[in-house]
């Protein structure tokens, strides 16, 4: 038996034979070429194919994964339209007269590795999405048939990586689970297999090499693990593991429909974090209470310019009326730090997490700021809306930002437009300034909403993205809890409310922690719902 241990991404627990994948790809080799504007059009004729082939894998994932996931083959098909992806691959072919699949596989190389050497680990995730464009077009160019995943029985899948269109394309019916030499949790291929429910392990390195086709393997998506031909007991445990996850989940069902209140009748609500109109479906599968955060910065991110009022009001419309009345908080736009928009021009950050981004984008360029308002405070109208601003420092940023709501509210008026006049406003506390002036930004606005990922990365001085000191990473630190606490009691003193839309309000061990602290609200994944109900059902008494 031999234990190997990477990086757990995506929970479960599956035994079973291991199959590996070798991905045939071949270096291509520069063969020389006489006819440069032929090769010119070849590797043309090569980019509309392989658009193509991505809007073909958009609208299969679409139905398969959500809207927010499919979404990722869109900026597959902007990196083909990327004016510098584009003049690199021209580049090598008129300067070095070079068949095009050579002149693809460098520039992608040089694109990839340039994200790879970024400081931010989201961005270097983004090299595995410019490989995964380049091999299609290698492919189409050398005439090559995209490799097929097939299982003739279920099987462990070990590879040293997979692209994000190779693990779309899995047949969760077949794939166990899946463990790979590199990858992070981060990456497209870790978010699809949480969305896609396969349990899945990554970072194993060169420890990859002892997983030889055939052997029998545990695998624990939670904690990393896994066990090369586990003996008997070993075997036992895993799957005593297998059936706890399924009773949790069997429990869990049972809360179904019910209300998330504790046995001495005190009331939470429990709703889901989203990142686009296609996630709403999960969100109500999964029996949420409301959603408690709405990421629109996927309206910015999937485009090659600003989002105009009319795109923004229908996306907003369209989940509000979806929801059906449930409360509906919608984050304003939150870029810059790990998520870039090259139309925006941002200025090159030493240190982004702490630079220009969120509130202080909309506050410096208050025309986008208004476009966003406007749309929302139009599609007030078809739900119950609530706003919440990102990254909030001081109560001189939300005055500015209620300054410029009022006006956005008069011009709407004054077009004899409709709008709801039951909006809240909130802000976010993810800093530790705005938790500790936490009574004075209580008097401004209708609600906070602690974001635990930024509040606990600016508390311990500890980049959440940096895979090198994740071992100092403590979300449930003292001080952390501390300042969600002074948060909280602040807000009821001034009479609002409170909820945490961080990654720590689905952590079913710090449920009751929260519960005593008085949050009214956890925000989460909506697969990690009903999980926390049946735990506050069953708190006895605070």
């Amino acid at each position: 038996m031999i234990e190997l241990h990477g990086q757990g991404v995506s929970r479960g627990i599956a035994l079973g034979p291991i199959r590996r994948y070798e991905r045939q790809q071949p270096a291509v080799e520069p063969v020389p070429i006489a006819d440069i504007e032929g090769e010119l059009a070849r590797l043309e004729a090569a980019r509309e194919k392989a658009s193509a082939q991505l809007e073909t894998l958009y609208q299969d994932t679409l139905g398969s994964l959500g809207e927010a996931n499919a979404l990722l083959f869109q900026i597959h098909q902007m990196m083909l339209e990327d004016p510098d992806f584009c003049d690199s691959m021209e580049q090598h072919i008129r300067d070095e007269s070079v068949c095009a699949p050579y002149a693809v596989q460098e520039a992608g190389q040089e694109a990839a590795a340039a994200f790879a050497a970024m400081d931010d680990a989201y961005m270097q995730a983004r090299s595995a999405d410019v490989l995964d464009v380049s091999a299609r077009l290698i492919r189409i160019l050398t005439g090559r048939d995209e490799e097929t995943l097939d299982f003739a029985s279920p099987a462990i899948l070990a590879a040293d990586d997979l692209a994000p269109s190779e693990t779309a394309r899995l047949d969760r019916s077949k794939v166990l689970a899946f463990v790979t030499a590199g990858g992070s949790s981060n990456s497209h291929t870790a978010i699809f297999a949480r969305t896609m429910g396969i349990p899945a392990v990554v970072g194993l390195g060169e420890a990859l090499e002892q997983l030889t086709a055939g052997c029998e393997a545990a695998v624990d998506g939670s904690t990393g693990e896994v066990i090369l031909e586990p003996d008997a007991d070993t075997h036992a445990l895993f799957l005593d593991r297998q059936d706890a996850l399924r009773n949790e989940d069997a429990l869990a069902e049972a809360y179904r429909g019910k209300a998330s209140r504790t046995k001495d009748g005190h009331s939470i609500e429990l709703c889901a974090n989203v990142g686009g109109p296609g996630d709403v479906d999960a969100a109500l599968e999964g029996d949420a209470e409301g959603i408690g955060l709405f990421r629109s910065e996927f309206l910015y991110l999937q485009r090659s310019d600003y989002p105009d009022e009319e795109t923004q009001f229908a996306a907003y419309k369209d989940v509000l009326q979806r929801m059906g009345g449930k409360r509906v908080v919608i984050r304003t736009l939150d870029i810059g730090a790990d998520k870039q928009a090259d139309y925006f021009q941002l200025p090159h950050e030493e240190n982004p997490a702490m630079g220009l981004r969120a509130i202080r984008i909309c506050l410096t360029r208050p025309e986008v700021f208004r476009t966003q308002l406007r749309a929302l405070y139009r599609a007030s109208v078809y739900g119950k809306l609530a706003i919440m601003f990102p990254m909030i420092t001081h109560p001189r940023e939300v005055r500015q930002i209620k300054t410029i709501a009022a006006q956005v509210r008069d011009e709407l008026t004054a077009e004899g437009i409709p709008f709801s006049p039951d909006v809240e406003l909130g802000i976010m506390i993810e800093t530790p300034a705005a938790a500790l002036l936490s009574r004075e930004l209580a008097r401004e606005v209708d609600f906070f909403s602690v974001g635990t990922n930024d509040l606990t990365q600016y508390t311990l001085a500890l980049d959440r993205q940096n895979s090198a000191v994740a071992q100092f990473d403590d979300p449930d630190h003292t001080a952390v809890l501390s300042l969600i606490h002074m948060a909280a009691q602040n807000a009821h003193a001034e009479g609002i409310w409170i909820g945490i839309c961080g990654e720590l309000g689905g952590d079913p061990s710090l449920t009751e922690t929260f519960l005593r602290m008085g949050i009214d609200e956890l925000s989460m994944s909506p697969a990690s719902i009903l999980r926390i109900r049946a735990k506050v059902c069953v708190i006895e008494a605070l």
